[in-house]
């Protein structure tokens, strides 16, 4: 008898099992050093249940390491001509949305730990500087802690409008907020930095993000980017592009910005060719 699998547009009941994954093509003019940030993050790595390793086409040699923030990447020297990356994994998710707590508390300044205070910073595409003005004129009136950052993300979800046609990769916090267009970073650079400007800590998260819970029709899947921000001494997902509730959200990097956790960093010029990214339940072992 063949499982029944479970309906990505169905909420889930219990724990999923998902298969995950991406395929990246590549045209090179020459032999091009890469890094590549493509794996499911450590603090994930206890739930997968088959590894989502990284082969390439043709065979090179990999080497592994983490960077400054604890992310996995991974470099190698890719030949010139047609070449792709892939990763496929299962990962078992418990199938609950994105924790809340309407209650976790602002911290004062002086009082967050010091590993948190780079991310109340300016950054590459995160210019508080320049936002600060407008982010308290706007937000002040909201009460510190959960309610400021859900208006932060009520505001951003509002004032943008996605679209792929808009993706630009220069487009900063300030641009998206200017033109009111992006699409997931831009969103999550717009958000970050307003959270940053009201003393806020936020950084930006990249991974998979299932449609688990979502009606019909399903656009192309892609990676997402979203912000964690910490209240109430921790870290908690806030997702300014979707601002809805979320299942199957599986973290790959995290960073201050794009910048620091990009899919692809080239040393060289690289023509991609072709972009595949899914993430979709399939059958419990169980029921296999």
């Amino acid at each position: 008898m063949t499982p029944e699998l479970p309906d990505a547009g169905a909420v889930p009941g219990g724990e999923l099992r998902l298969r995950l994954g991406c395929r990246l093509r590549y045209q090179l003019p020459a032999p091009t050093p890469m890094i590549l940030l493509l794996n499911v993050h450590y603090s994930r790595a206890s739930d997968l249940e088959r590894p989502d390793l990284l082969t390439t086409t043709p065979a090179v040699p990999v080497e592994h390491y983490r960077d400054g923030f604890g992310n996995w990447c991974s470099r190698l020297l890719a030949p010139a001509g047609a070449f792709s990356v892939a990763t496929e994994g299962i990962i078992r998710d418990g199938g609950r949305p994105d924790p809340v707590d309407r209650d976790a508390v602002q911290h004062q300044v002086d009082r967050l730990p010091s590993d948190v205070l780079t991310f109340l910073l300016p950054s590459r595409y995160c210019e508080t500087d320049l936002l600060a003005d407008f982010a308290w004129a706007r937000f002040a009136g909201a009460a510190e802690g959960w309610a400021r950052v859900q208006a932060v993300c009520d505001f951003v979800h509002g004032h943008m409008r996605f679209g792929y046609e808009h993706a630009r990769a220069t487009r900063t916090a300030v641009d998206g907020w200017r033109e009111g267009v992006g699409v997931c970073r831009d969103f999550t650079h717009l958000a970050i930095a307003l959270c940053r400007c009201l003393n806020i800590p936020a950084r930006y998260c990249t991974g998979y993000v299932s449609d688990v819970g979502q009606p019909p029709p399903y656009a192309p899947m892609d990676f997402a980017a979203w912000m964690e921000v910490y209240l109430g001494g921790r870290w908690w997902v806030f997702d300014p592009r979707n601002n809805d509730v979320r299942y199957g959200r599986v973290l790959i990097a995290r960073g201050r910005d794009a910048a620091d956790v990009p899919l692809t960093h080239s040393f060289g010029r690289h023509d991609l060719t072709g972009f595949e990214v899914w993430i979709e339940p399939v059958a419990t072992a169980s029921n296999a």
